[in-house]
């Protein structure tokens, strides 16, 4: 099928990747179902707002549900079959998956099972997996690529995502889907989760309070601006649709690694503040570093980032002044 012409259920739409992925397929043309149960670890309200704009086309339709109630789900969708399954919905963190880690395993293993499912029992033979670059672990190899070992998570979060593209790849295996699991180097930008560092930091900052800052400073990630990780899975999607019975496991990432020190002081700078900080220790289940390798990616879909935190960040801060007062952040 040509662009402009499919359609798509899209899981966790009403989230920070899920409502800009949706906003993308709306303008290209695409139909889109989007399913979010509207889990209260952050603002319902705000992953509302998130969706204004797509409740606003005749091509989106929202069902409120949780995605691992797989016959609640069908009587949803009706007759209707999508040409695609984009699965974002989880619950998310790799600190809260620690205290809560059969909340995690319901959302995260439950959930993709159950989407897996609903796409066999309706023949939808493509399926995009949302997993993540802490199934790396503490990988000492730099940077890290898709064929490195992921046999030790840290974290439960880390667990259900390696968890789920085991179950993606047996559903490839038995049933011939076209099946590409991309795994997300610490996305940020507009409408980011209010637990996430980058937002958590510049809250607090222009709030006037001391930042929670962990470790030495010398952490670091490869923190991945959003529209280039929406690149990555529009391009995801539209292989699914030349390329059948595949599977593929694919990074997606800025490939440049900025320090926990060093992103602090981009922040300050863009919010025109000195940081003040909180000095605590290594938290468990973090990982020392994230950097991907996007060789793969740039050969199958043709990815190519171009959004270093130097531009990102104060990208981000912008957003986040003018939404503190309609009730985003604050």
């Amino acid at each position: 099928m040509s662009q402009g012409s499919e359609h798509h259920l899209v899981t966790g739409a009403a989230g920070f990747i899920g409502s800009h992925l949706v906003e993308h397929l709306l303008a290209r043309g695409d139909r889109v179902t989007g399913v979010d149960n509207f889990d209260p670890f952050y603002s319902p309200e705000e992953k509302r707002r998130n969706l204004a704009s797509a409740q606003e086309n005749s091509n989106f339709e929202l069902i409120e549900l949780d995605c691992a109630d797989l016959e609640g789900l069908e009587e949803a969708l009706g007759g209707q079959v999508p040409d695609t399954i984009v699965h974002l919905a989880a619950k998310a963190g790799v600190r809260p998956s620690i205290a809560d880690p059969l909340g995690y395993a319901h959302a995260n293993l439950t959930g993709t099972q159950s989407m897996l499912e609903l796409a066999r029992r309706r023949g939808i033979e493509r399926f995009i997996f949302a997993s993540s670059s802490s199934v790396y672990g503490n990988n000492e190899k730099v940077p890290f690529a898709e064929d490195d070992p992921v046999e030790h998570p840290i974290s439960p979060y880390a667990a259900t995502k390696r968890s789920g593209e085991l179950l993606c790849h047996t559903y490839h295996h038995l049933f011939g889907m076209s099946v590409i699991s991309l795994r997300f180097f610490t996305v940020y930008g507009p409408r980011q989760r209010p637990d996430l560092a980058i937002r958590k930091f510049s809250e607090l900052l222009l709030r006037g309070e001391p930042i929670p800052f962990f470790g030495d400073g010398t952490t670091e990630r490869d923190y991945t601006w959003i529209d280039d990780i929406i690149q990555g899975v529009l391009a995801a999607i539209d292989r699914t649709g030349k390329v059948p019975n595949e599977y593929q496991t694919i990074n997606l990432g800025e490939s440049e690694t900025t320090t926990l020190s060093e992103l602090v002081e981009l922040i300050g700078k863009a919010l025109g503040v000195e940081p003040e900080l909180k000095r605590l220790p290594m938290q468990p289940g973090d990982v020392r570093r994230t950097y991907a390798d996007v060789t793969r990616a740039a050969e199958l879909l043709g990815y190519r980032p171009t959004t270093p935190v130097e531009i990102g960040i104060p990208r981000f801060v912008e957003w986040l002044e003018e939404n503190v007062g309609s009730g985003v952040g604050g």
